[in-house]
């Protein structure tokens, strides 16, 4: 998969040239197979499967209908699987292959390649999401949001929050290979543990003082219980909101062309 990438010849050219940049990294994300298949298809197969597995009513183990826990949990499987697997991937192997040497000595300004990273990693985010609402509504039914305004705050969060991991993620690995590796070492028990595996009420003691700590488990908790009307998470929210700063701070500080 390869590009290339005209360089701006003025410094005022530099807003179309980070334009272009974030329509040719969306068109490459589109031909890539590892984003079709981890951020389209995986949550949304996971959740038709999983999500069915409990039944409809709610019991000791789910407090509400556990279809509509898992359609108001998978959307944090998407921003996981956006941050930990499809960027750090992508990124890791621009790196390996120098194209980021190319795109410093085409003139393109130190944080061009950081935004559009952050700009295709949330547009990937909130099209996975729609598209899994949309197959969830005519199968399970998508559940009414009780408090918009805290699951929004959730969604943005968390999504920043993931997105600035893994460009951190991209930049910090050798290869794609080593990125992929590490990925999905961290991508799979934090779905497990935190997002669409058994819910907390039957874990362990033990698995479920790893999941409280987990970051997407955090995030699970910042948009599935406003969403539900299960709680406030006002803990969790807060929890993402400094992860997302100190992660956005530390990729732009990292990343450089």
């Amino acid at each position: 998969m390869t590009t290339t990438v005209h360089a701006p010849t003025t410094s005022s050219s530099h807003p179309s040239a980070t334009r272009r940049l974030v329509t040719a990294e969306l068109r490459l994300l589109l031909r890539d197979p590892l984003t079709l298949t981890f951020v389209l298809a995986f949550p949304i197969v996971s959740m038709l499967i999983i999500g069915g597995s409990f039944g409809t009513d709610a019991d000791a183990a789910f407090p509400v209908d556990p279809t509509q826990w898992y359609v108001a949990s998978y959307f944090t499987v998407v921003i996981g699987a956006t941050g930990l697997i499809m960027l750090p991937v992508h990124i890791a192997s621009y790196r390996e292959r120098g194209v980021l040497r190319r795109l410093a000595a085409s003139g393109f300004p130190r944080w061009s390649f950081a935004l559009a990273q952050a700009v295709t990693g949330l547009l990937a985010i909130a099209v996975s999401c729609l598209l899994l609402l949309a197959v969830a509504a005519p199968v399970y039914g998508v559940p009414a949001v009780e408090d918009p305004v805290r699951v929004g705050l959730g969604i943005l969060a968390g999504s920043l929050a993931f997105v600035s991991i893994g460009v951190l993620l991209g930049t910090v690995m050798p290869s794609a290979r080593a990125a992929q590796a590490t990925g999905l070492l961290l991508f799979f028990p934090s779905f497990l543990l935190g997002v669409g595996g058994p819910p907390p009420a039957v874990m362990s003691d033990v698995l479920r003082s790893i999941s409280d700590v987990l970051p997407l488990k955090l995030v699970t908790d910042a948009i599935r219980e406003p969403w539900l009307g299960i709680g406030d998470a006002t803990g969790s929210l807060l929890v993402v909101v400094v992860i997302a700063v100190a992660a956005s701070a530390l990729a732009a500080r990292r990343t450089a062309l």
